[in-house]
């Protein structure tokens, strides 16, 4: 089963981030689809502050990958760089390791990623509105859903 979340304000998608991020587990792997500024790495930064991370938080578009500690060790990837590359970058250390990863930009590495995980795709409505589509993909985010959408 697939969701929608509307969002209307920051203070909304914070709350939703911060919601999401208080059932997040070991190993959880999100991907963060959306255009240019549709608020991908606002969302990121939110679900960071629910992981009680205080270091600042941005897009690691030059880097990759910035690896950040909090309640749970974070991973924020942002692919686009890679495009088409076949490059391995060491995927299973990070999508098994022990922490968290987020990954903007995911469908370049579609063939790396893992086969469950969440899917979030984040649309633009208005210069503050967001629709968040969120595609649970195994029973851990179905369960992981179900909850966040009470």
């Amino acid at each position: 089963m697939n969701y929608t979340k509307h969002i209307a304000s920051l203070d909304d998608t914070t709350a939703f981030a911060e919601r999401l991020a208080n059932l997040l587990q070991a190993s959880d792997v999100i991907t963060l689809e959306g255009d240019l500024g549709a608020g991908k790495t606002t969302f990121t930064k939110a679900l960071a502050k629910g992981l009680g991370i205080t270091r600042t938080v941005s897009s690691p578009t030059f880097t990759i990958l910035k690896q950040y500690e909090g309640r749970l060790p974070f991973n924020h990837l942002d692919v686009y760089r890679l495009g088409d590359s076949d490059e391995d970058l060491g995927w299973d250390e990070l999508f098994y390791g022990d922490a968290v990863s987020v990954i903007e930009w995911a469908q370049y590495i579609e063939e790396d990623l893992p086969s469950e995980r969440l899917e979030l795709e984040i649309y633009r409505e208005g210069d503050t509105e967001r629709r968040i589509e969120i595609k649970p993909r195994g029973a851990r985010y179905e369960r992981l859903c179900e909850e966040l959408m009470k």
